[in-house]
């Protein structure tokens, strides 16, 4: 990349602050009357110290006239003007956090959003490449007719937050966690926040039909990512339905942009791993457990892949067993040039959650035509896999 390659160039200028002390309904002011994207957070003597994003206080379900604005705010990583865009992807990915501040010293221009990202990518060279080149393919599905609740279980089971909805073998919509927030959780005409989980298990029922975004917004998977980015653009929609001949085959996400932008960078022909943690901290021996994890993985794949980055999405749900472990989450992602392969899983404690996720995807790998295909000996490994039940691998 040439043009526009640094902060400097794309920030969204002005800010908009609120108090780390101010309830959550200021928030909620702010993002209905001005829509910006984020909001900085200031504390009692005017300095800055931290983030809040409209779709964080959505999600939270907490009541927005009690509840303080410290309790959902994030310290998103601070970025400078001569950050490049590679950088930046790298720290959205890293930190969950998909707005980043631009700071001149000690003095906040203003954020970075993922969307002032993917339009200065797009507008050169590399947004003459092909959808199909960073599309999820062959993504879950869920039929029309099936419930809320069965949406809800899709995207926890596998940690993504847009689903493709099918009716007779063709896509008539797409449900994304917005769609379910604003029309289960936070219904226009009535206030919701607060309520308990029992008493949603009627809503919970409603088919997937009546809540989704329809019609479809589509790209051909031929199409180039400037297209589809002006699409997501004039449709104000991070997702769409990546279609050929009339046939979904994949979807795109900001994050499938994101992605990709963030190894731009990266010189070294070899497999790479990043990490995104939510909601939880990992220690220095947990991430050097994954490491040696990863470096096993990397020594099986380097030959077949040569280049390819494995991004790591951790997240806890708030729960916790008799030895307070955590339960987490964790959705793999294995970005190459040969396609996009994804697993998840989820269990107690950070360790086994990762193996068992990464073992899922070692299954995935090897019954993949691409590597079947390249050298029979992972055809071998594939059929060995095949014949041990998942808890033994």
């Amino acid at each position: 990349m040439s043009s526009q390659n640094f902060a400097r160039d794309i920030y969204t200028q002005g800010v908009s602050t609120v108090n780390e002390n101010d309830p959550l309904s200021r928030c909620l002011e702010f993002f209905k009357t001005e829509m910006p994207p984020v909001l900085a957070v200031l504390d009692a003597n005017g300095k800055y110290t931290g983030v809040i994003a409209r779709r964080w206080v959505l999600r939270s379900r907490l009541d927005p006239a009690s509840t303080k604005v410290k309790s959902l705010m994030r310290r998103a990583p601070k970025i400078s003007p001569e950050h490049e865009l590679s950088k930046i992807a790298k720290l959205m990915i890293e930190s969950g956090t998909r707005q980043l501040p631009l700071f001149e010293g000690e003095n906040l221009l203003g954020f970075v959003t993922d969307e002032n990202i993917i339009n200065a990518a797009v507008r050169q060279e590399w947004g003459k490449n092909k959808v199909s080149s960073v599309m999820s393919r062959a993504p879950y599905t869920i039929d029309a007719h099936r419930s809320v609740g069965a949406v809800l279980n899709l995207f926890r089971e596998h940690g993504f937050s847009h689903v493709p909805v099918m009716d007779a073998g063709k896509v008539v919509g797409i449900i994304s966690i917005r769609d379910i927030l604003e029309r289960i959780f936070q219904p226009n005409e009535r206030q919701t926040i607060g309520d308990k989980a029992g008493e949603k298990v009627e809503t919970f029922s409603i088919p997937a039909r009546g809540i989704m975004s329809s019609p479809v917004i589509a790209v051909e998977a031929n199409a180039n990512l400037r297209e589809a980015a002006k699409k997501m653009r004039d449709y104000n929609v991070s997702c769409l339905a990546a279609t050929l001949n009339d046939r979904l085959v994949g979807i795109i996400t900001k994050l499938d942009f994101l992605e990709p932008l963030s190894q731009l960078e990266t010189t070294t022909p070899n497999l790479t791993i990043h990490f995104g943690v939510k909601d939880t901290r990992i220690t220095n021996d947990q991430q050097a457990f994954m490491m040696d994890e990863f470096d096993s993985f990397t020594r099986k794949y380097q030959e077949a892949f040569k280049t390819g980055t494995l991004f790591v999405y951790i997240k806890t749900h708030g729960a916790a067993n008799s030895r307070e472990t955590p339960l987490v989450h964790c959705r793999l992602q294995f970005r190459t040039q040969k396609g996009t392969f994804v697993s998840s899983g989820e269990g107690w404690g950070v360790e086994p959650t990762f193996r068992t996720a990464l073992d899922r995807m070692d299954r995935r790998l090897l019954r993949s035509k691409e590597l079947l295909a390249y050298n029979p000996k992972y055809a071998k490994d594939y059929l060995h896999k095949m014949c041990l039940p998942e808890e033994e691998l």
